[in-house]
């Protein structure tokens, strides 16, 4: 799953409103990624291109167990929610934040083949949805929908940055499923996936700075 993934980052933004801004869940929500990315430039996690891998995503994730595997997301969701913690002096924003870290090996489980484990051993898992585009592709353009939909619902400000997000995340979604795939997998795919979650990120921090939510009485009020 690729733009799916920040649903939960929409979700945990529209019902926190004295927690972190849209951005903060938006990092929360790849952080296994950025870690993927990062360690697999040093060679520490590794990934390769196979076309057989699955239908709609070529790619053999056969080493990954600090980031994917659950007991590694489980370590980052923890990391996570402690800054939060202490950079918001939120508990609620923590935990929700640390609920959207986790979400990733969910919903990674249910669209990758078997390639998640427990805590880096050898059996893995993985319901392989990225084998049948009919369900896979609905699916994950209508949780990123429905999320994005609940928060605007939920906040006040200008309709045009969250537009703009929300194309910005379909253009990234419809590289993902129609563009050419790499030949191989290497530094320039892995910086490349980098500055994608960057670029998406940036677009979620303008879209928080313009969302105000609504308390009863009528008063606006920003996140923290």
């Amino acid at each position: 799953m690729f733009v799916g993934h920040w649903a939960p980052a929409f979700a945990a933004a529209a019902i926190s409103p004295s927690g972190p801004k849209l951005a903060t869940y938006f990092i929360a929500a790849q952080l296994v990624d950025w870690g993927f990315f990062a360690l697999a430039l040093f060679g520490i996690e590794r990934m390769r291109v196979d076309p057989d891998a699955t239908v709609m995503v070529p790619f053999d994730l056969y080493h990954m167990p600090y980031t994917h595997s659950l007991l590694g997301t489980g370590i980052w969701a923890v990391a996570m929610a402690g800054v939060v913690l202490i950079l918001n002096r939120n508990l609620i924003g923590g935990l929700l934040a640390g609920l959207v870290v986790m979400s990733h090996w969910l919903l990674d489980w249910i669209t990758h083949r078997p390639d998640m484990t427990i805590a880096g051993g050898e059996e893995t898992y993985g319901l392989g949805l990225w084998n049948y585009p009919f369900a896979a592709i609905p699916l994950e353009a209508g949780i990123t929908l429905a999320a994005f939909v609940f928060y605007l619902k939920r906040t006040r400000g200008p309709i045009g940055p969250p537009l703009i997000l929300l194309l910005v995340l379909g253009a990234f979604q419809a590289i993902n499923w129609f563009g050419p795939h790499p030949a191989s997998a290497g530094p320039m795919l892995y910086l490349q996936a980098l500055l994608a979650f960057g670029v998406a990120t940036a677009f979620a921090w303008w879209v928080g700075e313009n969302r105000y939510f609504v308390r009863r009485g009528g008063l606006a009020t920003t996140g923290v």
